[in-house]
């Protein structure tokens, strides 16, 4: 893994656990169904959901919001800035 890939901080471990008791198609979802679905071990899920662990990679939030039914932001925001060398456009720029 890379050290400064991207990390996502979860909002809040309650707000998951609702999500999960209701997913996007209305199913609830186990900890250990959602890392598997994920791709990811169970006890990252778990660590989530007590709070031990609050960040995971972009891929897996993107995964795990996906899975439940919702968008990223929802779950998860950005823990980290944006790389400085990679270009953003300013107020004054045009697309």
């Amino acid at each position: 893994m890379i050290a400064d890939a991207p990390k996502y901080r979860l909002v809040s471990a309650d707000l998951l656990r609702t999500l999960m008791q209701r997913t996007g198609i209305g199913s609830a979802v186990t900890g250990r169904q959602l890392a598997r679905d994920v791709g990811v071990a169970h006890g990252i899920i778990g660590e989530l959901l007590t709070g031990a662990r609050d960040t995971v990679s972009a891929t897996t939030a993107q995964a795990i919001a996906q899975r439940i039914g919702v968008d990223l932001l929802i779950l998860f925001i950005p823990s980290q800035r944006a790389d400085s060398s990679t270009p953003h456009l300013r107020l004054t720029d045009t697309a």
